[in-house]
Parts: structure tokens; sequence; C-alpha cells
């Protein structure tokens, strides 16, 4: 004698297997997800200090690069858009009190900003109209910067393409890796400094592992990195519009 189950209730134990099945799928599928490295150039996987070399490497590889953002200093805060490279850069600098452009070629130095940015310290006297007439001669034009200059270091600094770089790509304090992150629509692995004040760099996960974001440590500003090997031209200013002040510059307010 043979038992049988009632179509109905054959019905509803299939159904119900069926939803298991898939429930568990689900779950399964959830719980793997997909691989965060898929379609990536594997960056993600390794750890804090072998993404830190990683990108060190490709910054040192590239020919030139964009930097754009914001620094904060005991000087003050700087707002920067440099195009730089080995023999020189490219681009304008903004502060509190002034914004001026900056060329290098080679060891050429030029400086070229508004009249408020050649305005001397002093306000009387003398001291006020020697300031005067060196902003109306100086104002918008380019400035050859002398080596024996005290701000001549100061102001290459900006346009230094390694100078520049170290100071962002080496995070201080014991690295962490953190979560994936997107600039622009490049997607990216984050690496942190010791305790969060040692800064954070969102490295590329794709093409080469360029840095393209920094941030440094206690709301020390932010940088992006772009144009990775992008060259551009570095010519010399006309010489009509240049102006070699002799071996020292008007003292500024900047």
């Amino acid at each position: 004698m043979t038992s049988s189950v009632p179509p109905v209730r054959a019905r509803r134990r299939t159904a119900l297997v069926t939803l298991l099945c898939a429930g568990l799928v689900t779950a399964l599928t959830a719980c793997g997800g997909e691989d965060p490295d898929k379609g990536t150039n594997g960056v993600g996987k390794l750890d804090a200090t072998e993404i830190e070399k990683k990108a060190q490497g490709a910054a040192d590889s590239a020919d030139a690069v964009r930097l754009a953002g914001t620094l904060v200093s005991k000087g003050g805060t700087y707002k920067l858009n440099m195009q730089l490279k080995e023999k020189g850069g490219t681009g304008s600098v903004v502060s509190k009190d002034s914004t001026f452009e900056l060329l290098r070629i080679g060891d050429e130095l030029y400086l070229k900003a508004d009249s408020g940015f050649w305005n001397h310290e002093e306000e009387s006297g003398a001291d006020s109209a020697a300031g005067g007439a060196a902003a109306d001669k100086l104002q918008n034009k380019y400035v050859k910067v002398p080596q024996d200059d005290p701000t001549y270091k100061q102001l290459r600094g900006f346009t230094d393409k390694k100078t520049l770089l170290d100071g962002m790509l080496t995070l201080h304090g014991t690295l962490n890796k953190g979560d994936r992150e997107e600039v622009g629509a490049t997607r990216t692995v984050q690496i942190m400094g010791g305790k969060g004040e040692g800064g954070t760099l969102d490295v590329s996960l794709e093409g080469k592992a360029y840095p393209l974001r920094f941030a440094r440590g206690g709301g020390g500003g932010t940088v992006t990195l772009s144009d990775w090997g992008k060259d551009f031209a570095l010519e010399a200013p006309p010489q009509v519009d240049t102006v070699d002040y002799g071996k020292q510059l008007p003292r500024t307010s900047s």
C-alpha cells in the first residue's frame, strides 16, 4: 500500500523549498559580496605601507602633475593651482592678502602680482611713497626674483615638484588602511596616518597607482593631484612684460 501526498500540500512544500533556496542564495551572495578589487589595479589588496610605496613610486615616475587646493600653515592659508614638472612650474597662489602668479624655468623664477602685493609694510612718510612707486612699477609685470633675495627659496618651493610631493606623499605615524572612496569618477583606496593627525591619501585603483587627493591632518587643507604625466609648456615671459629689479625685491606686506 502506498501513500500519496495531497496535491495542494505537495505544491506548498515545493514552494517552501524554492523560497528557502532563493533566500539562502541571496544570503550567501550578500555575505560574500562582489569583489571590491574586481576590475582594479589590485592596489586595494595591499596593506597601507605597500600602498604608500606604490603611490610614491607612481608619482616619482611621472614627468608632470597638477596640484590644486588649499594648504594651511603657520604663515597662513594658501590656495594653490600649480602645474609642475622636473624643470619648473607655473600657476597661481592665493593668500589672505594677495594673489600672485609664479613661473619657474630651471633656476629662473618670475613673480607676477598686483599692486597690493608690492605695497610696503610701512604706511607713512617716505616708505609709503617708495612702496607706492614700487607697486606702480611692478604691478602685473613678470618680476625676475633674484636668487639672493630672502623670498626666493620660499617662492621657489611652490614651483618645485619634488618639494611639494615629498610633503604630501609621506604620512606620519602608524599607517592604516581606510575605506574605498572616489575622487571624481575614479575609484580610490584611502590610507591614513596615525591617530587621525598624520593626514590621509587617496590612491587610484584604476591604471597606475597615482595619489589623487591629499588631506593634511589637523585641518591643514586638502589638495587634489591630477594630470599625471601630462606635459605643458614653460616659456619665459616677453621681455616687454618683464622687470629685473636687481639683487633684492622690495619688502612686501605679503
